[in-house]
């Protein structure tokens, strides 16, 4: 495996940042997760919360910490900081997210763990970045990265509707390729100068980077038009369109002067290339709202099994309109391996999602079961030289979990 021996702490809760310590256990990096006693990191409850589906299985939990090692510790005791210094001075990499205030009281800031081993790789990620007025402000994908940044409100259906909510994760997950982006980065560095160092990401920046097109249009003194309602779509060629089963897709001719031609072949409308309406680009352009409404009923006229063959025999770029029910049975998905089987025997009749990114010639761990709260504490205090009398005395301390 490409990362195996890489030693990696996990000191991190909810999502982003455990994505990046998932992905490197994708590539043979050994990770701890290291959570608080008591109630672990919340996010193996959150599930459980009103609105997330219920399974018998923790599906959020498996997804984000799958093929970890669980150790539970009180870091704000003296005797639970010791073990994870311990780890940390044998480690290449450290990952939290822990707000700043909250690192600084823990003695778990870059200035407490960097002295103790100069090839170590501080991850931090942040909602708002470290350095302004709101570094150590709190927040989630949906408010960080997702409302900030104009992404709510340029999503929106209409320039009058309310702004468009995110999905769970929606955002902490790119945010988390992008930490892992900032690790290899620095292990890189390493590699050329023997020296560890701080690397950083936030949510906010991941979402300027989401909504780079619009906001550097602003940069340079532009405004940006919120998108019109589909029906009065500037460009009829660049929609979405129903189809008779009531199935959606969304149609993108990007070079109309080659394909427009072709368009007009797949849909059975040759007539459309007569029409002054929109025999030429800019007549196109002008009567798009028209050109929305007739191909609204073209479209309406035949299933979407027959347009899907119809429009790639043109060889022309449209996409469906997926649907979460869609995914199971999506044979490219299983083929690209962006759908991969557990390599869990209590899970192997289960599919879980790879990580987003291949190495050539490199295999990824079969991803296992994320761990119970605490499920390795023993084995990995054993490691470090613990004893079974010196492990009883810090679970009654209460300095592990």
């Amino acid at each position: 495996m490409l990362l195996q021996g890489l030693k990696v702490l996990d000191v991190a809760s909810f999502i982003a940042a455990p994505v990046a310590t998932t992905i490197l256990a994708d590539f043979g990096a050994e990770v701890i997760k290291v959570e608080p006693t008591g109630e672990g990191d919340t996010w193996r409850h959150t599930y459980t919360h009103p609105g997330y589906p219920r399974t018998e299985h923790n599906y959020p939990w498996l997804m984000d910490n799958r093929t970890k090692q669980g150790l539970a510790l009180d870091l704000k005791s003296e005797e639970g900081r010791r073990i994870l210094y311990q780890l940390a001075a044998e480690a290449d990499v450290f990952v939290t997210n822990t707000p700043l205030e909250s690192r600084r009281r823990l003695k778990i800031a870059y200035e407490d763990i960097a002295p103790l081993n100069e090839r170590l790789i501080y991850a931090s990620l942040t909602a708002y970045g470290e350095a302004g007025e709101e570094a150590g402000k709190t927040g989630f994908d949906s408010t960080a990265l997702w409302a900030r940044t104009g992404l709510m409100d340029m999503v929106k259906p209409a320039p009058d509707s309310a702004p468009a909510r995110s999905l769970p994760g929606m955002g902490d997950h790119p945010t988390g390729v992008s930490l892992y982006a900032a690790i290899m980065t620095a292990l890189y560095r390493r590699e050329r100068t023997g020296k560890g160092g701080h690397v950083s990401t936030s949510l906010m920046a991941n979402g300027l980077w989401w909504n780079a097109v619009a906001a550097q249009a602003m940069l340079f003194g532009s405004v940006f038009p919120h998108r019109p309602p589909r029906e009065q779509t500037l460009n009829a060629l660049a929609n979405m369109y129903r189809c008779r089963d009531d199935r959606w897709f969304m149609l993108v001719l990007v070079n109309e002067l080659r394909l427009w031609p072709r368009f007009v072949a797949a849909i059975e409308r040759p007539d459309l290339a007569a029409d002054p309406r929109f025999a030429e680009l800019a007549t196109r352009d002008r009567h798009a709202r028209e050109l929305t409404l007739l191909l609204d009923e073209v479209f309406a006229a035949r299933d979407w099994a027959e347009w899907k063959q119809r429009l790639e025999a043109e060889g022309l770029t449209f996409g469906v309109v997926g649907k979460l029910q869609d995914i199971p049975h999506d044979p490219q998905m299983r083929a690209s391996g962006a759908l991969v089987p557990f390599g869990d025997p209590e899970l192997s009749d289960r599919l879980t999602i790879s990580s987003p990114l291949w190495v050539s010639g490199e295999e990824k761990v079969p991803p296992r079961r994320a761990p119970g709260h605490g499920e390795h504490t023993e084995a990995i205090l054993k490691r470090l030289g613990y004893d079974d009398t010196a492990i009883a005395v810090l679970r009654q301390k209460g300095a592990i979990g």
